[in-house]
């Protein structure tokens, strides 16, 4: 009997009780906040490589599409994303006795605007970067696909842990 009671006890407390678990860092509210305006970002580093732009833009919305619920729209968003890339440069690094850099640093930093029309306290202004370094006897061609890979998915990591977890 007290088998039973247990059982019964236990199969009422997991029919009335929910537990909900996020493991992508996101925390949104999707009744509140349903949708989002992610904009183009632009490029306005000096050094220009065509696919860098295109590949951040796919970048953050595959990420938004993968990790959320919320719908793109332009129409009265409840939240939008804007920015630019503002640095995307090569930095010598290790100078060698012969004067040499035996280490180069490639950096991109990316300005981004958040802003969530719902609740306003949780808008952001913020300027994120990250570096990858490679051999200075690479050519900057030779490596820089993979570096950009790299890089683009720190930055994308960084604007959604930025924009979507409330720490």
């Amino acid at each position: 009997m007290r088998n039973f009671l247990l059982l019964l006890l236990f199969a009422f407390g997991t029919t009335t009780c929910s537990v909900s678990y996020q493991f992508n860092g996101a925390s949104i509210n999707y009744q509140e906040t349903p949708n989002i305006d992610i904009r183009d970002f632009q490029n306005q580093a000096l050094l220009v490589y065509p696919p860098l732009i295109q590949k951040l833009n796919e970048g953050v919305k595959d990420m938004f599409t993968r990790r959320t619920k919320l719908k793109f729209t332009t129409i009265n968003p409840s939240m939008e994303l804007e920015g630019e890339i503002v640095r995307y440069d090569l930095t010598p690094l290790a100078v060698q006795e012969n004067n040499l850099a035996s280490q180069t640093r490639l950096t991109m930093a990316v300005k981004f605007r958040f802003r969530n029309n719902k609740r306003t306290g949780q808008d952001k202004d913020e300027t994120i970067s990250a570096y990858r370094d490679f051999s200075s006897s690479l050519s900057l061609d030779s490596v820089q696909d993979q570096l950009i890979e790299e890089l683009i998915k720190d930055i994308v990591d960084q604007i959604f842990n930025a924009t979507m977890s409330n720490w």
